[in-house]
């Protein structure tokens, strides 16, 4: 449940609840457009939403939807980094930059709140207000998603200790997470829904959701480093990212030609053509290809963090199994090794 971090919630749950918030919507404009007027009096005739209502609703529920999605992602990256899972056979390696979320509280965290403030402004105001279908109904569908994650949650537990599987402390803390949030915004919303939640009470969950977001992004940057060391992470993956890439070219140019190329400039020039890139784009130094032997070969690169320590293990599927990727700071040779019993011999073009 937890292996796919916060690209399930950003891809699967916030679309859903954004699809359902629409529907809603336009069910709400063919009741008030449609209904009978003439079959309640004026003072029993239900509170209409406006277009303004509407969208403040809208605009408050999608803010929290995708706040809710990218605090996830960052506290999953957080403890995926501070609690790596020990695996002894293929290990994904994904980023670790908490950029992208961080930058989504930061900005979205002041939009939602100020768009809550105008919603319960109008509400203290009308009251009645909130029993409009928009509002009830985007109340109704994040109580929905919160109590399926709650029950989720519970039976991913429940599930792991009956079938006997460890309990890392990685695997509690995603579970507390999850619980922490949902049960959060459950409780909010049904209190809402109530009419128990008063001035200061609200004022009280907002500081709440302040506390965790600004706590979040800090325990966030202690794990991972302050921006200008994400900066660096990113130029670190880039690196392996285009060693990879020249690595499988090599063993196309092997597949091909029967041997190893005596340098870069070999497969990219002439009649050859492989796309690679030869530049760091962080120092603008070429990368480093050395061929030691008939199948042997070093890729070198100049590295700004050791990747162990950011608890990752990048591995990709080669010839000979999967190939670890892990490399230390500083300047760093990867040992690669051609099997050409996998390769079959290239046979001589007839003219």
């Amino acid at each position: 449940m937890f292996n796919y971090s916060y690209m399930f919630l950003v891809y699967l749950i916030i679309p859903f609840v954004l699809f359902i918030s629409i529907v809603v919507g336009i069910v709400v404009f063919f009741i008030n457009h449609n209904r009978n007027k003439n079959s309640m009096e004026p003072n029993q005739m239900k509170p209409k939403a406006s277009a303004k209502d509407f969208f403040l609703n809208f605009g408050a529920f999608v803010a929290l939807y995708v706040l809710v999605g990218n605090l996830l992602g960052l506290l999953f990256t957080v403890i995926n980094t501070a609690y790596p899972k020990i695996t002894n056979g293929y290990n994904y390696y994904g980023s670790s930059s908490i950029s992208w979320p961080v930058a989504t509280l930061v900005v979205l965290l002041p939009i939602f709140i100020l768009l809550m403030y105008f919603l319960e402004r109008e509400y203290r105001l009308e009251p009645d207000m909130q029993n409009t279908l928009v509002h009830r109904g985007l109340t109704y569908v994040t109580l929905f998603v919160s109590g399926c994650i709650i029950a989720g949650d519970l039976i991913t537990v429940v599930y792991y200790f009956i079938d006997g599987q460890e309990l890392t402390a990685g695997f509690l803390l995603k579970v507390l997470v999850l619980l922490v949030i949902s049960s959060s915004l459950f409780i909010y919303y049904i209190s809402d829904l109530r009419r128990k939640l008063t001035k200061n009470s609200r004022i009280f969950w907002r500081i709440i959701a302040g506390v965790i977001v600004i706590g979040s992004i800090v325990w966030g940057f202690a794990v991972l480093g302050l921006p200008r060391t994400q900066r660096l992470i990113k130029y670190d993956e880039q690196k392996v990212n285009d060693l990879q890439t020249i690595n499988n070219q090599v063993e196309n140019f092997y597949s091909t030609k029967g041997m190893l190329p005596e340098n870069l400039q070999e497969m990219v020039s002439g009649n050859y053509n492989y796309y690679i890139t030869q530049t760091d784009s962080q120092t603008q130094k070429p990368y480093g290809y050395v061929k030691t032997g008939e199948t042997t070969y070093n890729l070198c690169a100049e590295f700004n963090k050791a990747l162990s320590l950011r608890n990752n293990t990048y591995s990709e599927y080669g010839g000979d199994g999967y190939v670890n990727w892990n490399h230390p700071a500083g300047h760093y040779c990867f040992s690669k090794t051609i099997n050409p019993n996998i390769y079959s011999k290239p046979k001589p073009m007839n003219y």
